[in-house]
């Protein structure tokens, strides 16, 4: 199978890699949002220069990009997707998107002869370069088996969640409870400090109590030595996760009440200029005196 990929960032240049390292020929959209992509040319990788020309050549075509109103232009934009995509090919989206606008693109890509696979990612920038995300497929299980040797190139697990949009429900879920972990721990942390409280002790009694877990063991390299990068997860991309949770909810008339806290609170760092900073930096932010 020929393999497209548009949005070759943090977690998409490992998934471009991983693909390319198993044998699959493919193309990707030459963006200044990339990556650097000399290893992606190295491997044999053909850079395009639109969503169209990606989608022209591809029997799957993987999108990795930041959020709905991303995937609906690269689909239905200007020289878009939709404009070449062949009948019978298959669109796998793995970014964090809207429900509800997830089922609008299903239903395009649809009209056009192609399948449509919405299939949000968990876990880090590091495990995408080593070939081990793990993916919450929602769509039709015969597409899914047709495309999991594609699949098998970059992840670990793969789960079938349920039909169109399901997969996107469950990322949003999960970002919810795991963004607003890492939130919470970093607003204690922060006033832990400001309470004169050695952050060592402070790690060292979350991890043997009812703190500890994979939130911790994330901001931990942060709270004890300064080191965000083990947690390359911008603070603005987290705040667009929470808000598409809240808006989730709204429609399906869920409670949100602990997701509208994080939301006002993860908002006074993106207000502040701070988005681009990775999300363990908030124990930083949050600090009543900032220490810089």
């Amino acid at each position: 199978m020929k393999v497209g990929i548009i949005g070759v960032g943090l977690m998409g240049h490992g998934i471009a890699r991983n693909v390319l390292r198993k044998g699959f020929p493919l193309s990707f959209l030459d963006h200044p949002g990339n990556r650097p992509v000399d290893e992606i040319l190295s491997l044999g990788g053909h850079a395009c220069h639109s969503p169209a020309e990606v989608a022209r050549g591809a029997d799957v075509l993987i999108l990795c990009v930041t959020g709905s109103p991303q995937v609906e232009a690269v689909l239905t934009g200007p020289d878009g997707v939709l404009s070449s995509l062949r009948p019978g090919s298959t669109v796998i989206d793995c970014s964090t998107s809207l429900p509800e606008s997830t089922l609008r693109m299903a239903r395009a890509v649809a009209e056009v002869g192609a399948d449509f696979l919405d299939a949000p990612m968990t876990r880090t920038a590091r495990h995408a370069h080593d070939g081990q995300l793990n993916l919450l497929i929602g769509g039709d299980a015969a597409t899914l088996d047709r495309v999991r040797p594609v699949l098998a190139a970059f992840t670990e697990q793969v789960f079938h969640v349920g039909g169109p949009g399901a997969g996107h429900r469950l990322k949003l879920l999960h970002n919810y409870v795991s963004v607003g972990s890492l939130a919470l721990i970093a607003e204690a942390a922060a006033g832990a400090i400001d309470a004169g409280i050695d952050p060592v002790a402070f790690v060292q009694v979350l991890a043997q109590g009812g703190g500890a877990g994979v939130a911790l063991d994330r901001m931990t390299p942060f709270l004890l030595d300064g080191d965000a990068d083990n947690l390359p997860f911008a603070i603005a991309n987290g705040l667009k996760d929470i808000a598409y949770y809240r808006e989730m909810s709204d429609a399906s008339g869920a409670a949100h009440v602990i997701a509208d806290g994080i939301h006002a609170a993860m908002s006074t760092a993106v207000d502040a200029g701070e988005g681009t900073k990775y999300v363990p930096e908030l124990a930083r932010i949050f600090r009543r005196t900032d220490p810089r």
